[in-house]
């Protein structure tokens, strides 16, 4: 079983779809010749060539809408954006044509929009945003942000072989840090299903992306003072699991929901509502909103560290609420 990087595996993901299916393409600015601005197409052009990986001009909306007109002929493109922040650009194509044809003529829209998002790489505010939320929002579209390596392969594999539309969230910290050992074996992981990253009794973390990785480290710094944290992974933010979510609540009966995210508008609020719908009775303690600030992503270094959530917070917050 080879040991991939979280961007390996995404590559190697894509890879054997188009392998496996020739409707399968990708779509992008400089994916071709160049390889993508981040590597994870490098090879594609020279193994499918260009009519199959196809470099496009600096138009995320262009290559939104030939990527939907595309899928809408039986094709299932893959269009990568050079980076998250940009799918602004792209806004009207996704929540009024892609996220809308199966309501409106049940046309299935088979296309996968993906490329790098997140923080803590000293991007500033136009390269370093987590702009899921406002597509969370959207009727229509899945929305799916890995924090592993194994899920970032299965998970792209299970969004190219869906038949509606799905934003592809990857956390570019995660890039190159982050490595596991992958199987060779076909498999994918279903979209909408949460996993739990470490059991605990005392309370639970429900988080995603990177954030997984800080409430792992602070769960290991608290487990040496008795307190077991259970870490709960949403995979993707829409559909939420609802079920994986009332079900860690009933097992410590305190939460803290953790998102890089903005605080205003997160998904959290959303979580928070579905705990008051399916496991209130089930609570101990207050529910604890653990995020970034309401700011643009600064660009100094200390700056962007005060902004983000980080392990030594989560110990903080998640030692209050065990004394509550």
């Amino acid at each position: 079983m080879p040991t991939l990087t979280y961007l390996e595996a995404i590559r190697q993901g894509i890879w054997e779809e188009m392998e496996r299916d020739p409707t399968v393409f990708c779509i992008g600015e400089d994916i071709g010749i160049y390889g993508g601005a981040f590597k994870v197409t490098d090879g594609f052009i020279d193994r499918f060539g260009p009519e199959r990986v196809i470099d496009t001009p600096i138009a995320e909306s262009a290559i939104v809408g030939a990527a939907f007109g595309a899928s809408l002929t039986g094709m299932r493109p893959v269009a990568e954006f050079q980076f998250m922040d940009f799918i602004g650009c792209a806004f009207n194509q996704i929540t009024n044509m892609v996220a809308k044809a199966h309501y409106r003529w049940g046309a299935p829209a088979p296309l996968v929009i993906r490329g790098p998002s997140g923080g803590n790489v000293h991007g500033g505010p136009f390269h370093s945003q987590n702009p899921e939320m406002y597509f969370v929002h959207t009727p229509g579209l899945k929305v799916v942000c890995p924090a592993t390596a194994y899920d970032a392969k299965g998970l792209i594999k299970a969004s190219i072989r869906d038949n509606n539309p799905v934003i592809f969230f990857e956390h570019k910290y995660l890039y190159r840090r982050i490595k596991e050992d992958v199987p060779d074996d076909d498999y994918i992981v279903p979209l909408g299903k949460a996993r739990v990253a470490r059991s605990g009794r005392d309370l639970s973390i429900i988080t995603y992306a990177a954030m997984v990785h800080v409430a792992l480290e602070a769960a290991e710094m608290l487990s040496k003072e008795g307190i077991e944290l259970e870490v709960v992974d949403l995979r993707t933010v829409s559909p939420l699991d609802r079920e994986a979510i009332a079900e860690t609540v009933r097992r410590t009966n305190k939460v803290i929901i953790l998102h890089e995210h903005v605080r205003t508008g997160g998904i959290a609020g959303e979580i928070s509502a579905i705990i008051n719908e399916e496991a209130f009775d089930s609570l101990d303690g207050p529910i604890v909103r653990l995020t970034a600030l309401d700011s643009p992503v600064p660009f100094s270094p200390p700056q962007e560290e005060f902004f983000l959530p980080k392990p030594n917070d989560v110990v903080r917050e998640a030692r209050k609420l065990a004394a509550y």
